[in-house]
Formats: C-alpha cells, structure tokens, sequence
C-alpha cells in the first residue's frame, strides 16, 4: 500500500512503465495473466517468479488473492452489485 499518489496514477495509467522494481512488476504480469487466461499459465511463469525473489508460499498467494478478486468481482458484476 501507498500514499504516493504519482505511484498509484503510473499504475493505473500502465504498470509495465510505473517506477516499481522487477519484483513488483512480474508479480503484475502474472496477476494479469492469471486475469486474462489462467490456462496459459505454465511452470516458465512460476520460475519467472522464483528468479525474482518469491518462494512456493508467495506464488500460491499471489495466485489465491489474484484468483479471489477476480472471482468475487464476476459475482458483483452478475448479481448487478455497484450499478445504479
């Protein structure tokens, strides 16, 4: 988390040119990845991960809250949660 409100504009605008370190950014790539197709995930994407610093325990929560986001945020939108 951040106060940094440039920080958090760059993120938003495009991860992939924020001022973040290398860890940060693969952890993104693959949150987008998993996001997008999670059936496109391969064991080249978990070793991506090692190389920059994470262990076993960090890829399984990196994938058990990107997953829970995005399943919760399918919820919302089906019951119509948020919409006027």
């Amino acid at each position: 988390m951040t106060l940094d409100g440039e920080l958090v504009r760059a993120l938003e605008e495009d991860y992939k040119t924020a001022p973040i370190n290398e860890q940060d950014r693969a952890m993104l790539d693959y949150v987008v990845q998993i996001t997008k197709d999670a059936t496109r995930i391969s064991p080249a994407d978990h070793e991506r991960l090692r190389s920059v610093g994470f262990d076993d325990k960090g890829i399984l929560q990196i994938t058990l809250i990107a997953s829970w986001f995005n399943y919760i945020n399918r919820v919302a939108d089906a019951l119509g949660v948020g919409r006027d």
